[in-house]
């Protein structure tokens, strides 16, 4: 069941270095699509698929963090045998943090060498925003629509917006109610990104990620909105490339 998390059946056996990634509420695997033709062959892109998407529409999505920490960290530790890193976009940078932190405190798992964070607030910060997650059924398309984070042919298609509703509902349930779980404190670097224009972070919040590691921090702004990242964007990509590479400079220890 490990490789039902990973979109494409599971991790590349020849990998230097695995990039597991986590996306938005609603989001999947999609959104990664094409980085690794962008990224150097030796970086495995490995981009999660939670319950209630993609392949696993039929499955009943998580609206607890506690719950889908523990069984999703189970399905990745397998493929922790090398370096590896850990991309989360909006909720997706909650889920890659308490993932991080999950396979740290794991005696058979080394830390990841970075965590990625994009487009959310550090996880010690309150929310200063609208919750989607009470939102009625208008309200909350409406809202998703102003992210520009769904395709508009599917914004045009009612009956296939409501498939994903629960899943979407679900996912912002998990986000917006979220407080950071009891672990240890990370010593990897965490790289932070966002967009200039993003109406659900600014610079602070994500600066305050800086608190949530013992590890080095940068943190890069790109001209885009919440979705800057979507493209895929060579800029954003080249990034990520460069902190993966200094980051592979340092010793993986298991």
């Amino acid at each position: 069941m490990s490789k039902a998390w990973i979109a494409g059946g599971g991790p590349r056996g020849d990998a230097e270095a695995r990039l597991f990634c986590f996306a938005h509420a609603g989001g999947g695997a999609a959104l990664y699509r094409r980085w690794e033709e962008h990224l150097a062959p030796g970086v495995d892109v490995c981009p999660v698929v939670l319950p209630g998407r993609e392949g696993r529409l039929r499955e009943t999505p998580y609206d607890r963090m506690d719950e889908l920490v523990g069984p999703l960290s189970a399905a990745l530790r397998p493929y922790t045998d090398r370096p590896y890193a850990l991309f989360g976009h909006s909720m997706g940078a909650a889920v890659a943090w308490e993932v991080a932190r999950t396979l740290a405190g794991d005696p058979g798992c080394g830390e990841p060498i970075l965590l990625f964070v994009s487009g959310r607030r550090a996880p010690h910060l309150p929310t200063t925003r609208r919750r989607f997650c009470d939102l009625s059924e208008d309200d909350l398309l409406a809202e998703l629509g102003k992210l520009n984070g769904t395709p508009s042919e599917v914004m045009d298609q009612r009956g296939l917006l409501e498939v994903f509703l629960p899943t979407l509902r679900a996912d912002f349930t998990l986000n917006e109610r979220y407080s950071p779980l009891p672990g240890p404190r990370l010593t990897c670097p965490i790289s932070a990104l966002l967009g200039d224009a993003d109406p659900e972070v600014d610079p602070d919040e994500i600066a305050a990620w800086r608190d949530a590691t013992d590890g080095g921090f940068t943190q890069r702004v790109f001209a885009g909105d919440h979705f800057y990242l979507k493209g895929p964007r060579p800029d954003v990509l080249d990034a990520v490339q460069e902190d993966l590479d200094r980051a592979l400079l340092t010793p993986f220890v298991r």
